[in-house]
């Protein structure tokens, strides 16, 4: 009988339990192990105020087609619902106005109205940046933020770019690299492009976007307003990093029309129930894998304490964990990919979550939320008005809220208790939202390393990952650290790495 251990249980993990299963039958044994005492990884639906609520990633770039199909393969095709119409906002030079229009995930195109977000002095440096002479070797890759604060000054990155990207990968623009975050812009540049505005133009165009902020390669919702990414919402991101070899799954397919962001009614809890049923998988929780041994007919996961260890044999291996774990997990059978996995950094980060009566909340603006600009004397990244985005949050008439705190590199700002980050939210509150009501029901989520930073050179460190990964039968990768850290692109890896392990585990089932 055919054995696959998925290492992982987050959406990873269990969405590849699911495709091998649909791919070898159900013969096979599918065991996935996670070392947590729950499934879901960096989705997690918790109860506020007697309602599902997602403090992880909230919601998904339904554009892609890879979770509204999955959704309609699990059974949950009818739990899909939309955003509202309801516009974000950002506060920068202590303003708080509409999300600039007109830019590449922050890039200011051609025609984009920087009024009320840029000081006089920040909108004159971007109005020159055409007529500054561009040296650009195609096929480069820099840190995004050096390179925007070297053609446009500081504000564009502070102010614009930053809690938008900040948002996505809760890190900070200075680190990030070009072709992982922006490949649209990477593109253009390289195809000639004589300026970045140029260039965020032309990124605009090729995919499909006319107006608005979003993640690039993403259209613009036709006719309706567009709600830009969270700070740590993960609900938008660009599209695949650099990088090839992730196999045809891995790669995003076109742009569909239609809504831009879904979410699941009931929270993703929903998702990782029903794909632990379609998996059929045999689940573990709270289990440690400590090795991973090759053996001439398949491997060797030693599982548990030191003390007692066990031993699980099977014929392939899937690794859906983070960075520092596949890492460790690799360095005996692939260190190649070992050395590449570590140098995958990765960004703490806190999800406060606030639910408020109505009445005690008149106030608040009717917008889906803000982004706070780098330069602001906030604690928090990003709140999201999570009821008035999401119609669903808010039937019971109780308003709900989530903020984001934490970046890379401000691990320190967590070292608090959870009743300080539900202060340090509440006063940021009363100043972005007018809001300085007691809530009714209050969580804190930490995710301590829970986002990957794809810095420069990111797609180079995946290809190195991948080829070590390749070159050793039986054995794949999966998860966030790869091509995109949204829940698409996740199950898109996922996806890959089962369609790629299933022929060699038929062909030995049946002795071809």
């Amino acid at each position: 009988m055919t054995r696959v251990a998925v290492v992982g249980g987050g959406v990873s993990g269990l969405a590849c339990a699911h495709r091998l299963r649909t791919l070898l039958g159900p013969a096979a044994e599918i065991v996935v192990l996670e070392q947590r005492d729950r499934l879901g990884g960096v989705l997690c639906t918790v109860d506020l105020a007697g309602a599902p609520f997602d403090v992880g990633a909230e919601a998904f770039l339904a554009r892609r087609p890879e979770v509204p199909a999955l959704l309609t393969e699990i059974g949950l095709a009818d739990a899909l619902t939309h955003p509202t119409a309801a516009t974000a906002t950002i506060r920068a030079g202590g303003w708080t106005v509409g999300l600039p229009r007109g830019t590449l995930m922050g890039v200011p195109g051609r025609d984009a109205d920087l009024g009320g977000v840029l000081s006089d002095a920040g909108r004159a440096a971007v109005a020159a940046e055409p007529t500054t002479p561009l040296d650009w070797d195609p096929g480069t890759d820099v840190a995004l933020g050096a390179l925007l604060r070297r053609r446009f000054g500081p504000e564009v990155v502070d102010r614009i770019a930053d809690p938008l990207l900040g948002g996505v990968y809760a890190g900070r623009v200075d680190r990030l690299g070009l072709r992982a975050t922006v490949p649209a812009l990477a593109a253009a540049l390289d195809a000639g492009a004589g300026s970045l505005t140029e260039a965020a133009s032309t990124g605009m165009a090729a995919s499909g976007q006319r107006s608005g902020t979003l993640a690039a390669g993403t259209p613009a919702a036709g006719g309706g307003a567009t709600t830009p990414p969270v700070a740590g919402s993960r609900a938008a991101v660009p599209t695949a990093a650099g990088g090839s070899g992730a196999g045809p799954s891995a790669v995003p397919q076109p742009m569909a029309v239609g809504p831009v962001f879904g979410a699941v009614r009931g929270g993703y809890r929903e998702v990782i129930a029903a794909l632990v049923a379609a998996s059929g998988a045999r689940v573990r929780t709270g289990v440690t894998v400590r090795e991973l041994h090759r053996r001439p007919d398949g491997w060797r996961l030693v599982l548990g304490p030191v003390p007692q260890p066990e031993a699980l044999d099977v014929d392939a291996v899937v690794l859906a964990v983070p960075a520092p774990a596949a890492r460790r997990l690799l360095e005996p059978v692939a260190p190649a990919a070992a050395a590449a996995a570590g140098r995958i950094e990765l960004a703490s980060s806190a999800v406060v979550a606030l639910a408020f009566r109505a009445a005690d909340v008149t106030g608040m603006p009717g917008t889906s939320g803000c982004l706070v600009a780098a330069d602001e004397p906030l604690s928090v990244k990003g709140v999201t008005h999570a009821s008035t985005k999401w119609a669903h949050l808010g039937e019971d008439g109780l308003v709900r809220l989530r903020a984001s705190i934490g970046r890379f590199g401000e691990e320190a700002s967590l070292q608090v208790d959870d009743a300080e980050l539900v202060a340090r939210v509440r006063a940021d509150l009363a100043v972005l939202d007018g809001v300085d009501a007691v809530p009714v029901a209050s969580f804190v989520q930490r995710w301590g390393g829970g986002l990957p930073q794809y810095g420069v050179g990111h797609g180079a460190v995946v290809d190195a990952l991948e080829a070590a990964v390749a070159a050793v039968g039986g054995l794949e990768v999966a998860g966030s650290m790869l091509h995109g850290v949204g829940v698409p692109a996740c199950v898109a890896t996922a996806r890959a790495a089962a369609e790629r392990l299933a022929p060699a585990l038929l062909a030995a089932r049946t002795g071809r």
